[in-house]
């Protein structure tokens, strides 16, 4: 792979989507702030190295906010980018202020029994089949049900979200004739529905919070309610969908790990951050844009320049971890960079480690000897440079 010529596509390639790790570990090695063509389009720099990756996450200089770089907005999509994950200082602190009532310790702790109810209703749903698809039937339902009661919007509307997230996360519509836009339209359409309603009857759920917020004057406006909402809704289920199914695809692949587990439950917190660093659910950081000129890496980076962090690169980092391309779930506990670093790091990280506990505990404890149902190389990776995770995961329960 020539690393400068700027054809990248073999970087954003099926065969990369598969296996990205050999292509990380020569960046790193021969360029580890590299100017790339990403599929989008656009140039930027894509950050390879720990050291390199968690100095990005942490600098000011490298701002979210696009329109402080270029002003406007990111047309269409500005209803999205009305968040904490898009916005910096301080308009970032009271956004994610508000949305953080709902993620702290004491609640999250409070859900436990709710989280596991949901778990143990989706298993009891595989008694009496011997094959399931784990992403289908499991992965994606559990973390789904947990935000939409979080929200109050009806679990029952999950496939809409489902759809909607996947197209403006993976840049493509999934059906025929059916733009990403269209899809974009109609969430937001949904949403505005969904906000009436709740105006009209408010609830003790999160929405009715953060609309009441709005209505308090200058805390949230109109388009930063659409912006939280729909972050919360995409980023509070696509996560846990990922780390869920990776997760279970790395035990699927070391049996003698499974095992373990099986035997030493407790240790499926430490299973799962060394899954997390391994294959995280979150392959590259969002958008960055350098707010002045200034030297990182070797490089003259330029204000207005884009630049990507590859979070699983810097977990396979080897001058931050021994033997980093083992799977080893009796690692010290790591600093991985799945859930990010800094300011913007993920507020929902505790609820989707709950979450990934109790689905990796009930499956194990139900299904000891669960297996993969095809061959490794069949399976499909999602396309799209934000998550990392397979579409389907069919597997044998077994005995």
């Amino acid at each position: 792979m020539n690393l400068h010529d700027h054809d990248d596509t073999k970087l954003f390639s099926p065969e990369f989507t598969r296996n990205p790790y050999p292509a990380y570990g020569r960046l790193r090695e021969e360029d580890p702030v590299h100017q790339v063509r990403f599929p989008d389009g656009q140039l930027g720099w894509l950050v390879t190295r720990y050291a390199d990756a968690e100095a990005v996450l942490k600098d000011p200089r490298f701002i979210k906010d696009f329109s402080k770089v270029f002003g406007g907005s990111m047309d269409e999509m500005s209803v999205f980018t009305q968040n904490m994950l898009f916005s910096d200082p301080p308009d970032h602190k009271r956004l994610r202020g508000l949305a953080q009532k709902a993620f702290t310790p004491k609640m999250i702790d409070g859900m436990k029994g709710r989280i596991q109810e949901i778990a143990d209703g989706l298993l009891d749903g595989f008694a009496g089949k011997s094959h399931v698809n784990l992403i289908d039937e499991f992965a994606f339902p559990l973390p789904i049900i947990v935000i939409c009661e979080i929200l109050g919007v009806p679990s029952q509307d999950r496939d809409k979200f489902r759809m909607w997230s996947n197209s403006l996360i993976e840049g493509t519509s999934g059906e025929a004739g059916v733009s990403v836009y269209e899809h974009m339209n109609e969430f937001i359409r949904y949403l505005g529905e969904w906000f009436e309603k709740v105006r009209e009857q408010p609830g003790d759920d999160l929405i009715s919070r953060l609309i009441e917020a709005e209505e308090a004057g200058d805390r949230l406006s109109e388009k930063e309610l659409y912006g939280l909402v729909s972050l919360l809704i995409i980023a509070g289920h696509e996560t846990t969908v990922n780390l869920i199914g990776n997760t279970v695809l790395t035990l699927l692949k070391h049996p003698e790990q499974q095992h373990e587990l099986c035997v030493q439950p407790e240790l499926i917190g430490q299973a799962i951050e060394e899954s997390l660093r391994l294959n995280g659910p979150v392959e590259f950081s969002t958008s960055r844009w350098a707010s002045e000129d200034l030297e990182f890496g070797g490089k003259t980076i330029h204000r207005g320049d884009l630049i990507v962090v590859g979070l699983n690169a810097a977990n396979h980092d080897p001058k931050q971890f021994d033997n980093p391309e083992l799977f080893d779930i009796h690692r010290e506990k790591s600093a991985h960079l799945a859930f990010g670093k800094g300011i913007h790091f993920c507020l929902g990280a505790p609820l989707a480690r709950l979450e990934g506990h109790i689905a990796i505990d009930g499956l194990l404890k139900r299904f000891p000897a669960m297996a993969l149902a095809v061959p490794e190389n069949e399976l499909e990776w999602r396309p799209g440079m934000i998550v990392r995770g397979v579409r389907e995961l069919p597997v044998t329960l077994g005995k």
